[in-house]
């Protein structure tokens, strides 16, 4: 046996005794079998380092040009302005990362005045500190080349496949365009791999369960998997991997050979359950109160919120013009009537009459959710009436009219139902409101399709049958003869409204939800799915014509086409070793299989659900969308150049089982060959080649039209000045 290879004893461990696992990436969980000597400490440590020096280099390498707003920065920069200046706004992305961005700048001394209004704007002219801004995630984006490193080691590979995954990433155009620029995507791949990386120091402690480490590594999974989705929603990509990670290690512990009791399997499920599930969900509502206790006063974003949510706000313009509306008071329905308008006239006022005689003492008694009440229409000195009689232009919904006072008085009873229940009184603008008819149970409602020339024009108003259509909905909008901004100014500060944070935040993730559904506005720059990993088209960032310079956001031509032969390598390994396997012949040494599947596999599910769900989505899509997928694909490339290269089949690999005292020992390779060194050092120079030509669209850097034209290498691209 090669002297470099070293014999320990396997020891039994618990219920692993019956059937241990054998992994390439855990040789301290077999305390006594033969393994491969790992890489030395010092070695990783030098190589990482120097990753990382390159990888800040590459990152920051003038990071100031352009002194200009670039891109998606003048939604990112403003909404980390709305921070600093305490005025709500509204965005499809959950808070984490605005966050972190206001947080640098509050740092730096920005006062969150300046509105990045348009791409091209120069950061000179309006003091802004966008070194430093994009500075986080900049840094970030080196963090990620250390965990990429990282996650490469922990899941045993070899010195030389981690740094080949690492420098792949490193020098790839899409990556350092996209994150060194105010943008959420650095904080998104960055949590994304820190996720990984627990997952995998968790599962190398699965012979140890609930020890401090395993307890540790469990926690900050579920940690840093709740601060990827408070970056971003498609941080639900990675809970489903975890999620399906997580079930496939139940199953196997649910097994009876696997010598652990229903208690133990319970114990197991509860901890993952609490840590994977009960704490990222507090975690992403801490960000959300967070965000809500900051965005206290009222910005560009109120009028996406109801106007329950508006009025917990400071300054709101909706609650300035709030009046609380009372019994035999005039207000307009703005559209409440026979027929709608859309603009506001004097038909359009109703008296409020109750329909209980209220001892007041005089007092004025406000309108309340459920009262029943009469509705006069002051012009005519009629009162609404709905009743069983087809409406004209819906014959399914009942006609809305009038009738003389004193007349049909059952008819014309009307219960008003607020949208909130908790509100206390009927004010207008602030409370959304149905009106309800008592004999027939339909809603007062109108829509948009208008009446012929006998009605003017004017939209019908009918009864809905449907009585809780989320469209039934009026809103007050003035009292006549009373100004609402004079009387308020005369009081002290409006008393802020009180939402309870919960239905806040429920508020605000529907209509996240909702909102970024319908982002559906074309774009010259969007693409579709599948055209990401073959980079068909790129994104136009920023330019400047004097000097043809500008950012285009497209990946490494090398890197990611070589990464689409990684994926096209593992399934095609996949699908003949199943096969085989089906005629009793066994291809691949088990060790090796067994790396294959939980490594490999792991790193291809990762990569599938991180790009699949976007052939379902409706929404306008675009190339930066795919980045945490091509990440992904990097970590799965280093996995197959490991297999062809390294662990192939021809490497002299044994294993051997004596069931009656577990032993197992392996032997492989102490040296790599010179010609996997040259492989790897090929592809490196390869990568490294195309990064450097394509490092002018990454950079901005000055171009001769010659040499635009020279990088339009790809019919789909659509660089500026390459006419």
């Amino acid at each position: 046996m090669s002297s470099n290879l070293r014999q320990r004893r396997v020891e039994a461990d618990g219920a692993s005794t019956k059937h241990p696992e054998v992994d390439f990436d855990d040789s301290k969980k077999y305390g006594n079998s033969y393994v491969p000597v790992q890489n030395n400490r010092r070695a990783h440590k030098l190589a990482l380092s120097l990753l990382a020096i390159i990888a800040t280099f590459v990152t920051f390498y003038k990071i100031w040009n352009p002194a200009e707003v670039v891109f998606d920065e003048v939604h990112f920069g403003k909404f980390a302005g709305y921070y600093l200046q305490r005025t709500y706004y509204f965005d499809v992305h959950p808070p984490l990362a605005k966050l972190m961005i206001a947080a640098v700048g509050y740092m730096l001394g920005f006062d969150g005045k300046y509105d990045f209004a348009n791409i091209g704007d120069d950061y000179h002219d309006h003091d802004v500190p966008y070194i430093g801004l994009r500075s986080l995630p900049a840094t970030l984006n080196v963090f990620c080349t250390a965990l990429i490193y990282l996650i490469m080691k922990e899941s045993g590979y070899s010195l030389i496949i981690c740094v080949l995954s690492t420098a792949m990433y490193i020098f790839d155009n899409a990556m350092v365009t996209q994150n060194r620029l105010i943008l959420l995507d650095s904080m998104l791949v960055f949590y994304m791999l820190s996720t990984i990386y627990a997952y995998v120091r968790f599962r190398k402690l699965r012979h140890k369960s609930f020890s401090f480490q395993w307890w540790l590594w469990l926690l900050l999974t579920g940690f840093a998997m709740s601060m990827t989705v408070s970056v971003k929603m498609v941080g639900l990509f990675l809970v489903a991997l975890i999620g399906f990670s997580v079930i496939y290690d139940l199953w196997n512990l649910l097994d009876i050979n696997y010598g652990l009791t229903m208690k133990q399997f319970m114990n197991h499920f509860y901890a993952r359950a609490f840590s994977l599930i009960i704490v990222p969900i507090f975690v992403y509502l801490f960000w959300f109160y967070v965000h809500f206790a900051i965005l206290n006063e009222s910005g560009p974003g109120d009028s996406f919120m109801s106007t329950r949510f508006q009025d917990t706000l400071k300054f709101s313009p909706l609650k300035m013009a709030a009046l609380g509306i009372y019994e035999d008071g005039r207000v307009s329905s703005t559209g409440q009537q026979v027929t709608g308008v859309m603009e506001s006239n004097d038909n359009c006022f109703w008296r409020i009459k109750p329909t209980i005689p209220i001892d007041s003492n005089g007092e004025p008694v406000p309108v309340r959710n459920g009262d029943i009440v009469q509705l006069e229409h002051v012009v005519t000195g009629t009162n609404l009436l709905t009743h069983d009689v087809a409406s004209p232009w819906m014959p399914t919904n009942e006609e809305v009219t009038t009738v003389p006072l004193n007349t049909r008085y059952e008819e014309t009873l009307f219960k008003i139902v607020f949208e909130d229940e908790d509100d206390n009184i009927l004010e207008t603008h602030m409370t959304p409101f149905r009106l309800i008819h008592e004999d027939t149970k339909v809603a007062v409602w109108a829509h948009n399709k208008k009446l012929p020339e006998w009605g003017l024009g004017h939209l019908e108003v009918n009864g809905n049958k449907n009585a809780i259509d989320s469209t039934n909905y009026w809103v007050a909008q003035e009292i006549k003869g009373k100004n609402a901004t004079e009387i308020n100014s005369k009081k002290n500060e409006k008393q802020l409204g009180h939402m309870p944070f919960i239905k806040k935040f429920i508020e605000l993730q529907s209509k996240m939800l909702s909102h970024n559904a319908g982002l559906t506005k074309p774009h010259p720059y969007q693409s579709t799915p599948i055209t990401w990993p073959f980079m068909i088209r790129g994104v136009s960032y920023w330019s400047k014509e004097d000097t043809r310079s500008q950012i285009y956001l497209t990946g490494n031509l090398f890197g990611w086409y070589l990464s689409v032969g990684g994926i096209a390598v593992f399934a095609g390994i996949m699908f003949a070793d199943v096969l085989a396997r089906r005629r009793g012949i066994e291809p691949i040494d088990e060790p090796v299989r067994h790396r294959l599947l939980q490594s490999a596999g792991f790193f291809f599910t990762a990569w599938a659900l991180h790009y699949l769900p976007f052939f379902f989505m409706g929404r306008s899509l675009f190339l930066h969308h795919y980045l945490p997928a091509a990440t992904l694909n990097y970590l799965l490339l280093g996995a197959m150049y490991q297999f062809i290269f390294i662990d192939g089949i021809d490497s002299p690999v044994s294993f051997v089982t004596r069931q009656s005292r577990t032993l197992r020992f392996m032997t492989m390779k102490a040296e790599i060959s010179k010609k996997t060194y040259a492989i790897v050092l090929i592809t490196l120079l390869f990568q490294i080649g195309m990064f450097v030509f394509l490092a002018p669209l990454t950079y901005g850097l000055p171009m001769s039209l010659d040499e635009v034209r020279s990088h339009q290498i790809l019919g789909g691209w659509k660089l500026q000045y390459a006419k």
